[in-house]
C-alpha cells in the first residue's frame, strides 16, 4: 500500500481538533441542555463537566496516537488492541452511518443557514446546496491534504476570532444597554434529588454530543509531521480551546436571554444576537454559523477517507479504496466513495434516521478505546511516547461516562437504540463472509 506524504503541522492538527468540534451544535444544542436544568449555574456546570470529560478522552486518545502513529486512528487502535473485527465494525459504522451521516447533517445545516441570504430557496434547493458543498470540499481534499488543511485551519482561526468578538461585543453591549436585564432563573422547577441527577445526566449526554469529533485528528496520523508528539498536543490544546469557546458562548446566551427563552429557542444564537443588536443580529449569527459549519465540515470530509483507505490496505474493505492518487498523493478513491454516499444521504434526507439511531454507538467504541489502555499497559513491548495524565482514574471515569451515554439511550429509546446496535452488529456477518470469500 502506498504511503501518504506527511504535511500536516502542529497548527494544522490543533485547528483540525478545534475546528471539527466547533461546527453547528453550539449554536443550537444549549437549548436542549437547558430544558433539563433549573438554573444558569447548573447549565454552566454541565458545559464545564463535558469539557473535562472530553479532555479525559483526549488524554487517552493522545497516548494511543503516540503508540500507533498510523493512518486510521481509532480504527488502528481497536484493530491492534482487540481484533480486526472490532476495527472493522468501527469502520463499517463510520462509512454507512456515523461519519457519512455527520457529513450530510452538517452540510444540511450549512445549507439552511446559507439559504438565509438567498430568499426563496425551498427544501429542494437546500438539499442541492448541501450536496454541492460536500462535493466541493471533497474536490478540495482530493487535490491535496495540504490544500484542505490550509482552508480548514484558516476557517478555524476565523470562527474562533469571530466567536471571541461576538462574546465580548455581546456582553459589552448587553452590559451597557438601557433596558432592564431579563430574569435568568425561574422558581417552581425544584426536583427531587434522584430526578435532578437523572436530568443532569441527560443534559450531559446532550453536551457531550456537542463536543463530538475530537478524535478525528488521529485518522490523519500517517500524514502528520512527528505524529507521536504533534497529535497529543493538538488533542489537549484543541479541546481546551473548544471548552473556553463553549463556556463563553453560553455565558452570553444566559446573560442576554431569560432562561425560559433559552429552553424553548430553536435558534438560540440568532435569538441572542437579536436581543443584543436588534433584528439584524440574525444575519450576523447566520454568517457565523455558515463559517463555523463550513470549517467543521472541511475537517470531517478530510479525515474520514483515511480510515477507509487504511481498512482497504488491511484487506477489510474493497482493495481499490487504498489507491493513492499518483499526482495529488491523496486517498482519492476513498474520498470519492465518501462524497457519493454522503451526498445520497443529504439528498434523500436518509441521514436523519441512520444518524440518530447509530451516532450514540460511537461511545461504545470510545469505552473500548479507553479499556484498551489497560490491556496495552500490561504488555512489555508497549512503549508510547506520551502517557495519559491521571491513569488509571482518568480512563476509568471516561469509560463510565461513555457507557452511561449508551445505557441512557437504550433505556430512553429502546426500539431506536436496538435498531442502531443492529445496524452496527450487521457488520459482523459481513466481516466473516468477506473473510470466507477471501
Amino acid at each position: 500500500m502506498a504511503e501518504l506524504p506527511r504535511s500536516l503541522t502542529r497548527l494544522n492538527a490543533t485547528a483540525m481538533v478545534a475546528g471539527t468540534i466547533i461546527g453547528a451544535s453550539i449554536f443550537v444544542q444549549p437549548s436542549e441542555i437547558a430544558r433539563h436544568l433549573s438554573s444558569p449555574g447548573e447549565i454552566m456546570l454541565v458545559w464545564l463537566a463535558c469539557g473535562v470529560l472530553t479532555l479525559f478522552g483526549a488524554f487517552v486518545c493522545a497516548e494511543l496516537a503516540s503508540a500507533f502513529p498510523q493512518t486510521g486512528g481509532l480504527y488502528v487502535f481497536l484493530r491492534d488492541t482487540f481484533s480486526p473485527l472490532t476495527g472493522f465494525l468501527w469502520g463499517w459504522a463510520m462509512f454507512w452511518s456515523m461519519h457519512s451521516g455527520i457529513v450530510a447533517a452538517i452540510a444540511v445545516v450549512f445549507a439552511r443557514y446559507a439559504a438565509y441570504f438567498v430568499p426563496g430557496v425551498g427544501e429542494g434547493g437546500i438539499r442541492l446546496i448541501a450536496i454541492a458543498v460536500i462535493l466541493a470540499l471533497s474536490a478540495l481534499n482530493y487535490v491535496g491534504v495540504k490544500a484542505g488543511s490550509r482552508v480548514q485551519t484558516a476557517l478555524t482561526i476565523v470562527k474562533i476570532a469571530a466567536i471571541a468578538v461576538v462574546v465580548v461585543g455581546g456582553l459589552l453591549l448587553a452590559g451597557f444597554g438601557t433596558s432592564e436585564p431579563a430574569p435568568t432563573a425561574e422558581a417552581g422547577r425544584a426536583l427531587p434529588e434522584s430526578a435532578w441527577l437523572s436530568e443532569f445526566l441527560l443534559a450531559m449526554v446532550a453536551g457531550l454530543f456537542a463536543y463530538g469529533g475530537w478524535h478525528m485528528v488521529t485518522y490523519t496520523a500517517g500524514e502528520t509531521v512527528m505524529p507521536a508528539r504533534t497529535i497529543p498536543t493538538a488533542l489537549v490544546v484543541g479541546v481546551a480551546i473548544v471548552t473556553v469557546c463553549y463556556v463563553a458562548l453560553n455565558v452570553l446566551y444566559l446573560a442576554v436571554l431569560p432562561l425560559d427563552a433559552v429552553r424553548t429557542s430553536t435558534r438560540i444564537a440568532a435569538d441572542a444576537a437579536d436581543a443584543v443588536v436588534g433584528t439584524g443580529g440574525s444575519a450576523l449569527m447566520s454568517a457565523l454559523v455558515v463559517v463555523s459549519s463550513l470549517g467543521g465540515l472541511t475537517g470531517i470530509v478530510l479525515t474520514g477517507p483515511r480510515v477507509y483507505y487504511s481498512m482497504a490496505g488491511d484487506g477489510l474493505a474493497f482493495r481499490w479504496l487504498d489507491h493513492v492518487h499518483p499526482v495529488y498523493r491523496t486517498p482519492s478513491r476513498a474520498i470519492v466513495a465518501q462524497a457519493v454516499w454522503a451526498s445520497v444521504l443529504a439528498g434523500t434526507g436518509a441521514y436523519r434516521q441512520l444518524f440518530t439511531r447509530v451516532i450514540y454507538t460511537e461511545w461504545l467504541f470510545f469505552a473500548l478505546m479507553a479499556a484498551g489502555l489497560f490491556v496495552l499497559r500490561r504488555q512489555q513491548a508497549y512503549q508510547p511516547e506520551y502517557r495519559a495524565w491521571g491513569y488509571p482514574a482518568v480512563p476509568i471515569v471516561f469509560i463510565v461516562a461513555s457507557l452511561v451515554i449508551v445505557i441512557n439511550q437504550i433505556v430512553r429509546e429502546p426500539v431506536e437504540a436496538l435498531t442502531g446496535l443492529g445496524i452496527v452488529a450487521l457488520g459482523a456477518p459481513i466481516y466473516y463472509l468477506w473473510h470466507a470469500n477471501r
